[in-house]
């Protein structure tokens, strides 16, 4: 019988031919990534072999890396520094001009040398302060220069399911920025692996919507691809009755299938399970040999020859040297085990899952213990990660926490903070289980926990900082000193995930009550923490005192993280003039800078940048927010709280300035932020017409108490969602609610009442609007008296509210002015006598600092009012101009209603050929009456027919328009255009 390996691929002709384009644009300078999902087993492996093979045959570069399963203990970057690793070998043999420039390239990059040297000294660098964007960007310059036009670099990653965080962001950085390299990544992944909450379902989601991904997902053989399979392996048909048994007991799974024929025909039996497939398989192996592949399936799917061959020597089986190679020569001669590079690889990982889970506990432990051996005794044959593996399955605890430590301080120096977590959590699991821990790692518990926290708030896990930082602090009950000295600490990450500041005010008392009046950095540091709650409690006051105080207390201390911080929350309290803040931010950006404080910096750049976008200075706060995000991604800090900010502002600034279109994915974002971007991304949803808008704004209102800005923003966009659907009571009432919850959680004057007022005014203005055109007078005072009330209080919390500087910003003016434009409305509509158009001209000028969906809907209320006080010509400059704004953004609500009002009104807009009605003349004429407010009789009489073919009339007007009464289908009428009055 002859192995899959020996026999031409059978079927995936339609993905042997997507690779072939592919690769045919990659060596034109089209770059792309091919994804090969399939169930494990199904023959991803074969076809990326033979795709590797037809690239080679083609002239191009091929290197294939893999992700290796240690569980929870992650290895960053590991392919990709596997894949630079074989390229840069290949440099100087065989002239290969092309792997010595790639060669030269990481030489001349300490961030690559440090990634492709795992034993490399530590960065000199602060951890905290080292840039990540030199490494992705090394990676993929090194990628891009391993490729030429027509030999490009195709880079095979096998099985992704298994690929650390660093890895999985490397990948998002390479798709982003592919523009015209010779590069083309094929990447594998088990897709029964991948269930809703498997960490590379949001990579893969985002790699979908990518123009550069094609997606191939592989199958299991149909019958007759299956027949022609086995045929091939057996050199001829198998017996149709073997045939029907391998192909129920595989279900077409190429694996499966290939191990039961082998099986079948070695024994004359077919095995029942897989693991009987390869137990049968084992069985023909010598038991050197035997021992030996489970030796290696100890280390996963791949292993080093050089780290096996060690091992084995502390097998007590296999200390044997020369036994030990003739065994590596059987199981390789016998396809159990293949070459790969330095690697010996098992042919499928289902073997070498089968052949661990198959070992006794103790083998299992002596096993890992005999990789540990080898590896204490020679560092070079793996990373602190692989030990740290083996020696917490082998049971060495001492081993593996110093291990851990060692990883995770490696992974800091590789920017990798969701891996460097997971290190120093599992150092703080096993701490009580080692007698000398501190004295194996050089910190204290405490110490180690606090790094952690670090670890986890530049992860995106504010939360977890938290209760990593709370647990230390509890711990030092017995001294407290030390307590105190560190409660600033929790103080500021409890700043980053608890809108009520209390806790965090008290963690600062406690502090000074405790720590020494000398000038330390503690005390300048507990200062500016403090300094920073006052400012959250709006007591500007008390800030400055804080501040003034934290700035002369560190710079006699010499504590320059804790002036800088201090400096970067004072400039924030100058924002009265814009100009004048601005400045002071930059200088305090500089100091935070030259400090090397990486988190006092990035606050600077968010606050500078809001500093102009409050100013309605939008151009400038967008270049500064590009600027500050791309900071925030060389330093691996776009997941901490300051990196979501600039998103969520980012998201902001994209819809004021009219783009409205869908926001770019959230992946990799914690729960809580990614709830605060989904609301912040409601705005242009709503505007744009998405008809998920309300159901997306209505499931966060169970997620208001999370956030305040959830609160907000989800509800008012919903307000003003279920005002375009027509829902006018609803939005009211919505409104009232969302004013209820901010006002115990915020004050009763938070600014963003103005906001919600106006939105509510809107309500009750088409609601008033609707009712005076069916004739439905009854709750006209009603709505006039909640207008009065809504619009009071709007102009009250413009006065008592409190805008830091003490004066309120554009957005806060024109909406304000928005405000009194449509209590305007409101008024006319319910009286009949036309509105100011004035009103709504003011609102206009206010909203033209930039806010351009806004302003286009002023726009439109300003041409209504226009034709109301009998001004047409200008009504229609306006309300053309309004349209072709609306159309530009894609705002189909507020275009659709200028064309429906336009129809009404008879004003000449692109587009307002009258919508073709489902109503008879008659009908129309018959509505047209009916929203006049007469009774049947009456419009009888006007049309000299009787009452009762009025009735007949009235009933199929109702019926076509799916409507229940005369007022809801003047309405509907209205909002269609099909009113003619």
């Amino acid at each position: 019988m002859r192995r899959s390996s020996q026999i031409p691929l059978i079927a995936r002709e339609q993905q042997v031919a997507e690779f072939r384009r592919s690769f045919g644009r990659a060596a034109d300078g089209e770059p792309g990534v091919l994804l090969v999902g399939g169930d494990a087993g199904v023959g991803k492996t074969r076809l990326v072999t033979h795709l590797a093979a037809t690239a080679a045959g083609a002239g191009g570069r091929v290197v294939v890396a893999h992700c290796v399963d240690l569980g929870e203990i992650g290895i960053p970057y590991l392919p990709f520094t596997e894949a630079l690793g074989h390229i840069q070998r290949r440099a100087g043999k065989d002239g290969d001009d092309v792997a010595a420039c790639v060669a030269e390239l990481v030489a001349e990059r300490p961030a690559l040398a440090r990634l492709l040297d795992p034993a490399g000294p530590r960065t000199a660098q602060d951890d905290q302060h080292a840039e990540r964007l030199p490494l992705l960007d090394g990676v993929a310059s090194a990628l891009a220069a391993a490729g030429r036009p027509g030999a490009p670099l195709v880079l095979v990653i096998e099985d992704l399911h298994w690929a650390d965080p660093s890895t999985r962001d490397v990948l998002r950085f390479l798709v982003t920025r592919l523009r015209a390299e010779n590069l083309l990544l094929v990447l594998t992944y088990r897709s029964d692996d991948v269930d809703r909450r498997h960490p590379l379902r949001p990579l893969l989601a985002e790699l979908h919507r990518s123009e550069r991904v094609d997606h191939l997902e592989l199958e299991p053989f149909t019958a007759g691809e299956l027949r022609d399979f086995t045929t091939a392996l057996n050199d001829g048909p198998l017996p149709e009755g073997d045939f029907a048994e391998v192909q129920r007991r595989s279900e077409g799974n190429a694996f499966f299938a290939e191990e039961l024929v082998a099986a079948g025909l070695a024994t004359g039996t077919l095995p029942w399970s897989l693991a009987d497939v390869l137990h049968a398989r084992m069985q023909d192996l010598e038991p050197g040999v035997q021992q030996l592949v489970r030796l290696a399936s100890v280390a996963g799917r791949q292993v080093r020859e050089d780290l096996l061959r060690a091992a084995a020597e502390r097998t007590p089986e296999l200390t044997d040297p020369a036994a030990t190679a003739t065994a590596l020569r059987d199981a390789v001669a016998h396809q159990v085990l293949a070459v790969e590079g330095p690697h010996l690889a098992f042919r499928h990982a289902l073997l070498a899952e089968a052949l661990y889970l198959d070992l006794l506990p103790g083998e299992r432990t002596a096993m890992h213990l005999s990789y540990l051996a080898a590896l204490l005794d020679s560092p070079e044959l793996g990373s602190a990660a692989e030990r740290a593996h083996h020696a917490q399955q082998g049971h060495d605890l001492p081993t593996a926490l110093a291990a851990s430590h060692d990883a995770a301080r490696r992974a800091r120096d590789l920017l990798a903070p969701t891996e460097e977590l997971r290190h120093l959590e599992q150092v703080l699991s096993l701490w009580d289980s080692v007698p000398d821990a501190a004295a194996r790692v050089g910190a204290d518990r405490v110490d180690v926990a606090l790094d952690a926290a670090g670890a986890a708030s530049r992860g995106g896990q504010p939360h977890r900082a938290v209760q990593l930082v709370r647990r230390a602090v509890e711990s030092l009950h017995d001294d407290p000193q030390r307590q105190a000295s560190l409660r600033h600490v929790l103080a500021r990450y409890l700043l980053e995930v608890e809108e009520d500041v209390s806790e965090a005010s008290r963690q600062t008392d406690l502090a000074l009550e405790v720590l020494p009046a000398d000038p330390t950095e503690d005390l300048a540091s507990t200062l500016a923490v403090r300094g920073r709650i006052e400012m959250n409690r709006d007591d500007d006051a008390a800030a400055r005192g804080f501040l003034e105080r934290a700035i002369d207390v560190a710079h006699r201390a010499g504590a320059s993280h804790a002036e800088a911080d201090a400096l970067a929350s004072l400039a924030v309290l100058e924002v009265g003039d814009p100009d004048t803040a601005a400045r002071l931010i930059e200088s305090a950006m500089e100091r935070a800078i030259d400090a090397g404080s990486l988190s006092a910096e990035m606050r600077c750049r968010y606050n500078l940048a809001t500093t102009w976008y409050y100013a309605g200075r939008l151009d400038r706060a967008a270049d500064l927010l590009h600027r500050g995000l791309a900071r925030a991604e060389e330093t691996a800090t776009t997941r901490s709280s300051v990196g979501i900010s600039m998103r969520m502002i980012a998201e902001l600034l994209r819809y004021v300035r009219g783009d409205l279109s869908a926001a770019p994915p959230r992946d990799g974002v914690p729960a809580l932020e990614a709830m605060v971007l989904e609301s912040a991304g409601l705005y242009a949803a709503v505007a744009r017409g998405d008809e998920r808008a309300l159901d997306r704004a209505a499931a966060l209102q169970k997620d208001w108490h999370l956030d305040g800005f959830i609160a907000l923003t989800s509800g008012g966009c919903r307000i003003d969602a279920l005002t375009w659907a027509g829902r006018y009571d609803e939005a009211v009432e919505l409104a009232e609610a969302v004013v209820e919850h901010l006002g115990a959680v915020w004050s009763t004057y938070f600014l963003g009442r103005i906001w919600i007022s106006a939105l509510a005014l809107a309500a009750l203005a088409d609601a008033g609007e609707e009712a005076a055109a069916g004739g439905a007078e009854a709750r006209q005072t009603q709505r006039c008296a909640a207008g009065d009330e809504l619009l009071a209080v709007a102009r009250e919390t413009a006065e008592r509210g409190r805008p830091r500087g003490g004066v309120l910003g554009p957005e806060g003016r024109a909406w304000l002015r928005r405000a009194e434009a449509e209590h305007a409305r409101l008024v006319a509509a319910t009286n009949g006598t036309p509105a100011d158009p004035a009103v709504w001209e003011a609102a206009l000028q206010e909203f033209s600092y930039g806010y351009r969906y806004e302003a286009a809907r002023s726009r439109f209320r300003w041409a209504q009012a226009l034709r109301a006080a009998g001004d047409r010509t200008a009504a229609e400059l306006e309300a053309v101009e309004a349209l072709s704004e609306a159309h530009e953004m894609g705002a189909r609500p507020l275009a659709d209603a200028v064309l429906a009002w336009a129809r009404r009104a008879r004003i000449a807009v692109p587009g307002t050929r009258r919508e073709t009605s489902t109503l008879t003349e008659r009908e129309e004429q018959v509505l047209t009456l009916v929203a006049q407010g007469l009774s049947n009789r009456q419009i009888g009489e006007q049309l000299y027919i009787s009452t009762k073919t009025v009735s007949v009339h009235v009933s199929n007007v109702l019926a076509k328009l799916g409507v229940s009464g005369r007022a809801e289908a003047v309405a509907v009428a209205t909002r269609r255009g099909l009113l003619t009055v």
